[in-house]
């Protein structure tokens, strides 16, 4: 009985550990996204509220906390509560999964170790589509519908992007849990120094990946939910006070947990060099370093690129990235089966910097005729 109490007393820590962990790191991640935009836009930023502003977060979530709920006439009262609940849950429990170290003495520094781990995370990603949908249909508003609509049909899409991008990391893993696949990225480094992390060797399904993720968390450019500019907020326009900000929480756990899979799939995860001196820590630090290094990509990316259209949005979806991820599949396994004289990792790094180049291809602005003979769906040249 002793040992059952101390091994559920050791689980309530991690859990409240890893809760506490996510929450400082949204505050960090939405005060970093707040200071570089300000940054590459010459501007100050936050700067007030705490050292550098840092505490500007805290002080708004505080504010959103403690602000009048506002609840249209028309909306459905069980529905429009529980749709932000439905946005956050999942966001935290997708995080259950991933690897964030080795180990503390004996345990696993890891809240639960699933042999289907990274399906976990897409199924909890899946869940989300709900709290979209039911917050668009409950609010009793036409923007916030339009919106949910938008997120459905984009969220969906670039769900199986994203699925499939992981599929090549799975098979040539030979497992889907988090902590098997990053495992199997150790070992010694090929040439001396290049290390065994899938990046280098599923180099398409990570660009696949990446472009999947943040679409799937609605960032800049594929923020076409909440596009401002046509729907006034998107799908949580009649949302205010604290339910706004369980949407607002929801949104960066999400950029976090994308993040965290990245580096788990293909980055190692913890992975790196440590040395004799508290060796537990080393592999935290390096998990830390390699997920805001993703952060830093969906910030630089929003302060960036501007907004696509949607029938470009799903276009790129659909005709680039699921193609590009099918045909990755179809070389891994063939290499994985297939017997050639080339090492595995070679072949497959030189195939992939082939099909990166033609991916990125897609991404290159057209011609002026082509640009002057495409016309927006339903509209019509003057």
């Amino acid at each position: 009985m002793t040992g059952t109490v101390w091994d559920i007393f050791i689980l309530l820590v991690k859990v409240v550990g890893v809760f506490a962990a996510l929450m400082v790191t949204v505050l960090l991640t939405i005060w970093l996204e707040r200071r570089i935009v300000a940054f590459m836009q010459t501007r100050v930023g936050p700067n007030r509220v705490g050292p550098f502003g840092v505490l500007q977060t805290l002080a708004d979530g505080i504010k959103l906390f403690f602000k009048e709920d506002v609840r249209p006439s028309n909306a459905d009262k069980l529905l429009y509560g529980v749709a932000p609940v439905i946005m956050m849950i999942p966001a935290f429990l997708a995080f259950s999964v991933i690897p964030f170290g080795f180990a503390f003495g004996s345990e696993r520094a890891q809240l639960a170790d699933l042999n289907v781990g990274l399906l976990f995370v897409l199924a909890m990603g899946s869940l989300q589509v709900y709290g979209i949908v039911l917050a668009g249909w409950a609010s009793g508003s036409n923007y916030p519908l339009l919106g949910a609509v938008r997120s459905s049909a984009q969220m969906i899409s670039y769900e199986i992007a994203q699925g499939l991008s992981l599929v090549g990391v799975f098979m040539t893993a030979g497992t889907l849990s988090a902590a098997g696949i990053v495992a199997a990225q150790q070992g010694d480094p090929l040439l001396g120094f290049i290390p065994r992390w899938y990046v280098i060797f599923q180099f398409p399904l990570f660009l696949v990946f990446l472009l999947s993720g943040i679409a799937e968390t609605n960032r800049a450019p594929f923020d076409l939910p909440e596009a401002e500019s046509e729907l006034v907020g998107g799908y949580h326009t009649e949302y205010s006070g604290v339910k706004f900000a369980l949407f607002f929480l929801a949104e960066y756990l999400n950029i976090v947990t994308v993040s965290a899979v990245a580096t788990t799939a293909f980055l190692g995860g913890p992975d790196g060099p440590a040395p004799d001196f508290l060796p537990w820590l080393w592999p935290i630090l390096w998990f830390a370093a390699k997920v805001f290094f993703f952060i830093f990509i969906f910030i630089w990316l929003r302060a960036t690129l501007p907004r696509l259209r949607f029938d470009r949005l799903m276009d790129f979806g659909w005709k680039v990235l699921i193609p590009v991820a099918l045909a990755w599949v179809a070389v891994t396994a063939v290499v994985l089966v297939v017997d050639v004289n080339l090492p595995r990792p070679v072949l497959l790094g030189a195939i992939g910097v082939l099909l990166a180049l033609l991916l990125l291809s897609f991404l290159l602005p057209s011609s002026d005729k082509e640009k002057a003979d495409r016309t927006a769906p339903g509209g019509s040249t003057p």
